[in-house]
């Protein structure tokens, strides 16, 4: 599968044809406009603008996040491998030899793992308070 790059460019006024030209001749595609407005009045801010953690998905009343079963495997080998002190790259080539993608559906590296690391903190209590987990610590000891 061929890499894409991708780049945002600000503009400061309407979008310049001559400018989308030379991107269009240099390769580039065009695939998206972003378009923004003040809001007038008051209203709700939105509750967030972040993406939801790996793990977990939109639930399907898109009121709650639940749990996304094969991230949370991914996370749970993950969990194993660092605990039993295997450096990034070998815990990548683990997930990646038994399937898991990351969510951009890419192999996973050493650098995709590490920064996987904020989120194994989250999770971490979850986990190992789990009955799961508990099988998991004896059948690593």
């Amino acid at each position: 599968m061929a890499r894409i790059e991708h780049m945002r460019e600000l503009l400061s006024g309407p979008p310049d044809p001559e400018q989308i030209r030379q991107k269009t001749t240099a390769g580039w595609r065009l695939v998206a406009l972003e378009w923004e407005r003040p809001i007038r009045g008051e209203g709700p801010e939105p509750e967030t603008t972040e993406d939801v953690p790996y793990g977990l998905r939109v639930a399907p009343d898109c009121q709650l996040l639940e749990e996304e079963p094969v991230e949370k495997q991914a996370l749970v080998l993950m969990m194993d491998l660092l605990i039993t002190d295997n450096p990034f790259s070998k815990v990548a080539n683990e997930l990646n030899e038994k399937g898991f993608r990351t969510r951009r559906g890419r192999l996973w590296s050493a650098v995709s793992v590490f920064q996987m690391l904020p989120r194994l903190i989250d999770v971490a209590p979850q986990v190992f308070a789990s009955k799961q987990w508990e099988e998991r610590r004896q059948h690593l000891t």
